[in-house]
């Protein structure tokens, strides 16, 4: 486990997945509404890759990464609670994954994302690229 400073408090960062219990409540305090506590345990479980953030044992974030392990990596669930955000905790938890797929996705593997509207920014840090409507195909999404 790493430990590390933000703003002089003190947060530790865990190559694992938070609690079923810890990542409903974090969905909770972002408004994605609520979950099937059997689909999300099956979620989590089913992940490629996990990383959580604490302030002591509280969870402040967390970020997790799905897909086949090959050709396919999807970044999921990249949340930061309200209290915690603009800190520098999204970018942890973002540098955490794109050192899982340089070490994993090979030449000619699909890294995607779907991020809310305003934070494209943010992943463009990271050589993401919102693609135009005439390229290749568009990002499409069916939510049950």
């Amino acid at each position: 486990m790493e430990v590390l400073v933000l703003n002089s408090d003190k947060y530790s960062i865990e190559l694992q997945s938070p609690a079923v219990d810890e990542f409903l409540s974090l969905r909770a305090n972002v408004g994605w509404g609520d979950l099937d506590v059997n689909m999300a345990v099956t979620s989590l479980n089913n992940s490629l890759f996990h990383v959580i953030v604490r302030e002591k044992s509280h969870l402040v974030g967390m970020a997790r990464v799905v897909g086949d392990g090959a050709m396919y990596f999807y970044i999921q669930d990249v949340i930061v609670d309200p209290s915690y955000q603009n800190l520098g905790i999204g970018s942890i938890l973002m540098e955490k994954i794109e050192n899982y797929l340089s070490n994993t996705a090979k030449k000619g593997s699909t890294i995607g994302l779907l991020c809310a509207k305003g934070r494209e920014g943010f992943y463009a840090r990271y050589g993401y690229i919102v693609r135009p409507n005439n390229s290749l195909g568009n990002c499409m999404c069916r939510f049950v």
